[in-house]
Order: C-alpha cells, then sequence, then structure tokens
C-alpha cells in the first residue's frame, strides 16, 4: 500500500521534528535527505509516511520551484494523500528568500485539492496562532512574544519577522487571498460550517488558528474528510502532523536520557545558530573542548580548515568536542558560504574521526553539514528535546551506518541541553 503520508521539510532541523511526531504516533516514517532512489525505499520496507529534507528556506524562488516540482512529481507518484510543505514553526521567510508563496506555486498543481490548509501553531514547541497572528516562546518555557515582537526572529539576521499577522506575511510573499478560521471554530461543531465560509470566497489557501493541542484534534478531522476530493497540499510545522495523526501533543519540558548507541567514541557538537537561546546553552555546557570557528578565516583559507580537522580529531581522542561558529561579517549571503563550508569541515573530521553521537544545532548548517555527509537517510529512534529528536543515520557507508544524530534548531531545548544530550543511560 502506497503511503498516505508525505513531507517535505524546508530544513533539515524541522524535517525531523516531523519524522519524531510521526513516528511517536505509531507511524512507520523515514525521512530521505534527497529524493529517493527505487533501492533506497525497498531497503526501508514498509512504510506510512514519506520526508524528504530539503534547503528551500535559505533559497531564492526561482531554485525552489525547480526543486518543489520534482519533489512534488515523485510525492505524487507515490501516491500520498497528502503532501506536508514542513516549514519552520516561526514562520520566517521572505519574498525572496524561502517564500511560501513560492512553494504553494511549485507544489499545488501535483495536489488540486481545493482546500490548501496553513496551519498557524504548534503548542508543544510554545507557538499559538490567534486570530491569524502568530505568537511564540523564546525558548523552552520562556515569554511568549508576538513574532514581530520575539527577540529572536525579529531580528533574524536573514528572515526577519517584521509581520504578526500571518494573512499579511503570506500577502507579501504572493498568497495574496488567504482566508481565516479562527480558533473559537474548533470548540464544539464549528470548524466545518466555518471552514465552508473560508472556502466560498475561493481563497488561495485557509490559515487554521491553532491556540491549544486539543484545536488539533478538529483541524486533523477536516483534514482526512476534505481529502476524499483528492490528493492535498498542506503547509505548516509539525503540527500538520499531529492534526492529521490525531496524535497532538501537549508542551514539553523533560529531556530524557538517551539509550546509549552501540558505537564507541565521544559526542562532537557543530553550533551554527546565533540564537541567544543557543548561545546561552553553550555557555552551560561542560565537559567539552571548545574550538571557536573564525568565519572568514574558513571560508578562505584551506590551511585553516585542515589546522581545525587536526584539532578536533586531537580532542575526540580524549573527550567531547563542541566546534563553535561566529557570525559572519558582511552580508546575509555570507551566512550561506559559512555553512558551506562548516559542512566542508564536518566531512573532512568524520572521514576519520569514530564519534558516538554527532549534534548540530542551526537550521541553514544543519542542512548543509548533513548533506555533506554520505548519508541517505534518518529515522527516529527516541524523544531527546521537543522540536528535536534522537535519530538514526542511514548509509551505505558502514563508518555512518547507525550513527545517532540530533539535529537542534536555534530556539530548541531548555539552557542545559549540551550537557544533557551528552548523558547516556
Amino acid at each position: 500500500m502506497a503511503p498516505r503520508y508525505g513531507w517535505y521539510g524546508d530544513d533539515f532541523t524541522g524535517a525531523t521534528d516531523t519524522l519524531a511526531t510521526l513516528a511517536e504516533a505509531g507511524q512507520r516514517a523515514l525521512l530521505f535527505l534527497r529524493i529517493p532512489t527505487p533501492g533506497q525505499l525497498a531497503s526501508a520496507g514498509p512504510l506510512d509516511a514519506v520526508g524528504i529534507a530539503g534547503a528551500t528556506r535559505a533559497m531564492i524562488p526561482d531554485a525552489m520551484a525547480l526543486e518543489l516540482d520534482e519533489a512534488g512529481r515523485f510525492f505524487a507518484a507515490l501516491g500520498v494523500d497528502l503532501l506536508h510543505y514542513k516549514c519552520c514553526s516561526t514562520f520566517d521567510s521572505a519574498p525572496g528568500i524561502g517564500s511560501f508563496g513560492a512553494a504553494a506555486r511549485a507544489l499545488r498543481p501535483h495536489f488540486p485539492n481545493p482546500l490548501l490548509p496553513i496551519i498557524g501553531g504548534q503548542p508543544n514547541l510554545g507557538r499559538y496562532c490567534l486570530f491569524g497572528n502568530l505568537f511564540a516562546a523564546a525558548g523552552a518555557g520562556g515569554t511568549v512574544h508576538r513574532i514581530d515582537r520575539h527577540p529572536t526572529m525579529s531580528v533574524h539576521p536573514v528572515t526577519p519577522m517584521g509581520e504578526g499577522d500571518l494573512r499579511r506575511h503570506l500577502a507579501a510573499q504572493g498568497l495574496e487571498r488567504v482566508a481565516l478560521v479562527d480558533y473559537r471554530s474548533h470548540e464544539g461543531d464549528g470548524a466545518v460550517p466555518a471552514l465552508d465560509v473560508a472556502l466560498a470566497s475561493q481563497p488561495d489557501a485557509v490559515l487554521f488558528d491553532v491556540s491549544r493541542p486539543s484545536d488539533l484534534a478538529a483541524i486533523g478531522a477536516l483534514l482526512r474528510e476534505r481529502t476524499s476530493a483528492g490528493p492535498m497540499l498542506a503547509i505548516g510545522p509539525s503540527s500538520v502532523a499531529q492534526a492529521f495523526t490525531g496524535f497532538p501533543r501537549g508542551e514539553q519540558s523533560a529531556m530524557p536520557k538517551l539509550a546509549r548507541s552501540d558505537s564507541g567514541g565521544n559526542l562532537l557538537a557543530l553550533v551554527g545558530s546565533l540564537s541567544p537561546v543557543t548561545r546561552a546553552q553553550v555557555e552551560n555546557a561542560s565537559g567539552y573542548q571548545m574550538l571557536a570557528i573564525d568565519p572568514a578565516r574558513l571560508i578562505s583559507e584551506p590551511a585553516y580548515l585542515a589546522a581545525l580537522r587536526s584539532a578536533a580529531l586531537a580532542g575526540l581522542a580524549e573527550r567531547n568536542v563542541m566546534l563553535i561558529t561566529d557570525r559572519p561579517a558582511g552580508a546575509p549571503s555570507e551566512t550561506g558560504k559559512v555553512a558551506a563550508a562548516t559542512g566542508a569541515l564536518l566531512r573532512a573530521i568524520m572521514s576519520e574521526a569514530q564519534i558516538a553521537r554527532l549534534v548540530i544545532a542551526g537550521g541553514d548548517t544543519s542542512t548543509l553539514a548533513i548533506r555533506s555527509l554520505d548519508l541517505w537517510g534518518l529515522s527516529y529512534r527516541s524523544p531527546c528535546t521537543p522540536g528535536a529528536p534522537l535519530c538514526r543515520a542511514h548509509s551505505d557507508d558502514p563508518r555512518l551506518d547507525g550513527l545517532d544524530i540530533v539535529l537542534k534548531g536555534g530556539q530548541m531545548g531548555t539552557p542545559d541541553f549540551f550537557n544533557r544530550v551528552a548523558e547516556t543511560s
């Protein structure tokens, strides 16, 4: 039987959160790092959900169109009922970078259902949408801010969020007519008539408020019922998967000890995120050898990369190692160059190192770093911290196959994240 659910992650960290959501709901799910070959699909065995980890969050619209048209054709041929375009729960994007309008234009022809739902919150990560306005906590359990006043997302170096109303935010990216089903409609039997009213104007998309986990149950029932009209495209964070599977999760803060892997070695952490949440986690970390990365030298001096590789290998022979990048100077385009160079550094280290666990912090950094390795997929191993599960790597390289990997976005995790992720049970 064909998998019912497909998802394309606009970056790797978010794609693994959806993987965890589906696996914890009892779905047989696997996240591929590119469109899989027939052999890789066969190796995965029967699946209920198939994902592809992409990088469109950091792409211009023309590049997004090429990438997503190919992905849309793949998922349509696979026969999924719902294709989830998985975006960051903070919806940070811009007309010229990571545009939601560009994503919808590329994918919608392959999924022509009259309803294009956009799910606007994810309560277990501290994300809420009320009357179309997005709110987000600053760190795990932190103060909730309207997204355009959020201390990190309002000043994001590439896609700052300057608008709290998602309808206005999406209109600027080409989804000009977005109807709203507000959170009050999720109580009782109000969701169906509210959706019918919203669809009467033939909007480009319908935005659904999410104020609490129970709202997702009402939304999920609508999505499952409306797929009878044909394969559907949906946009949103992992709350799309929570709604569709009927497995909405409440807010979580505990980080369990992680099961020990069979491989030996120490832990390697690569920190590319510049968020205050991640930087505070780095300051609280202990038991690591810290190696600072100068972004300008990394992208211009091959000898500097070689020296960092040697220092990391020497450190890993004795203890856990953390590589930390600083903010690149110059235009935002330098961020992509630094992420690519950091991926090359990781590949150089991993070509020789034997490590027990790889932890990468930062959305763009995670995407390019993991793509630099000879991996073809990730499966779910266990919970870690909300939004960043412990995954198992799949590779044709026996040195990498089975590797523990955690990919963490900038806003995820408690202050002791790096200490806890190094613990094993």
